[in-house]
């Protein structure tokens, strides 16, 4: 599986913001739930006002709890820990 054009050009974005000391975490509600989000924002001027792009949100409690990471034996499957070596 491959990371799709828009995701590795924000990605490349995200990291120009960085280099150049323009990231900001910014607390924000989620529009869906109301529930508080921590969002990673690239910080930018517009005709001398701020504007903030979001790029993501950080993780609710353990990160590790909340992805499957790719499989490195099978370029198709995610690891899966309750499988016991299984991937789908």
């Amino acid at each position: 599986m491959s990371i799709p054009a828009y995701a590795q050009s924000n990605f490349q974005t995200l990291l120009r913001a960085a280099a150049d000391g323009n990231l900001a975490l910014m607390e924000c509600l989620d529009a869906q739930t109301g529930c508080a989000r921590y969002v990673i924002c690239a910080m930018g001027r517009d005709n001398g006002d701020y504007v903030f792009t979001p790029f993501g949100h950080l993780a609710d409690g353990n990160p590790y709890n909340a992805y499957l990471p790719p499989d490195p034996s099978d370029p198709d499957g995610f690891v899966h820990p309750d499988a016991q070596g299984e991937t789908s």
